[in-house]
């Protein structure tokens, strides 16, 4: 997508570039680095410390940003998957884990990005230019992602989270807190990707019982039967294109 904040993004390392030459004078002189001073100074004025509130619950929720990331989005199915998947290989730490994570984290960016754009659309952008106020860009940001969450998530595991709340039963879904629904979308895609593991585990068990049972036929005791079925669930991976059937099957549980 040629969103006017990609280009921008992506043009923000030669815009740095092409400042730093027209910054630095023609001797070749040493750039002056600029300094950064924090502290903390009495005031009068209730707006400063609104602001300053306002910049510490900033600094707050970028810190909680990873959790954000981890628990509102598609990032726990698929991290989760594709650990059982390297399990039921048992190829111990191949693919690494920051593959897996660097993978998972770029699925989750390309299925989330039609719900980011919303957001970007009906919130960031309106706010950046001053049409809305905070707490209605943060309101209208919330809403795609809720929808989001409500599609993946499971009524039984939303009825447990509103009882053990004691709120009151809500009629719709926007009565349901955001408090309620995050807790609620996470085991609900714990389960799932539970279930997306169980199904990946099945030809491979049936490979090791296979190589199992023929070396005990053998009276091949004290060779492992993970070292013999290895070749063989890495041979089955690649002919059915395990990664293709994976990264399908996971971007399509989604739709």
């Amino acid at each position: 997508m040629n969103k006017p904040w990609t280009r921008i993004f992506f043009l923000l390392p030669a815009i740095a570039f092409f400042l730093l030459l027209s910054l630095t004078p023609a001797s070749a002189e040493p750039v002056a680095l600029p300094t950064i001073s924090m502290g903390l100074e009495g005031s009068n004025n209730p707006q400063d410390v609104s602001v300053s509130l306002q910049v510490l619950f900033l600094l707050t929720i970028l810190s909680l940003a990873p959790a954000i990331l981890i628990l509102t989005t598609s990032f726990t199915r698929i991290v989760v998957v594709l650990s059982f998947m390297r399990s039921a290989l048992s190829t111990q730490q191949m693919p690494p884990n920051q593959l897996l994570v660097g993978l998972a984290l770029f699925l989750t960016f390309f299925i989330m990005m039609p719900t980011w754009s919303q957001v970007n659309q009906d919130a960031l952008q309106p706010y950046l230019n001053g049409k809305i106020t905070q707490e209605e860009a943060f309101r209208k940001a919330q809403e795609p992602i809720r929808v989001f969450m409500f599609k993946q998530t499971r009524e039984k595991d939303l009825a447990l989270f509103v009882k053990l709340a004691q709120i009151e039963r809500p009629k719709t879904y926007r009565d349901i807190p955001t408090y309620v629904l995050i807790p609620a979308f996470a085991i609900s895609e714990l389960k799932t990707a539970f279930q997306i593991g169980f199904m990946i585990f099945i030809p491979f068990i049936v490979i090791d019982m296979i190589v199992a049972s023929a070396l005990m036929s053998m009276g091949m005791m004290m060779l492992p039967p993970m070292m013999i079925s290895l070749p063989f669930k890495l041979l089955l991976f690649v002919m059915v294109d395990g990664w293709h059937l994976i990264v399908r099957s996971l971007v399509m549980s989604f739709q």
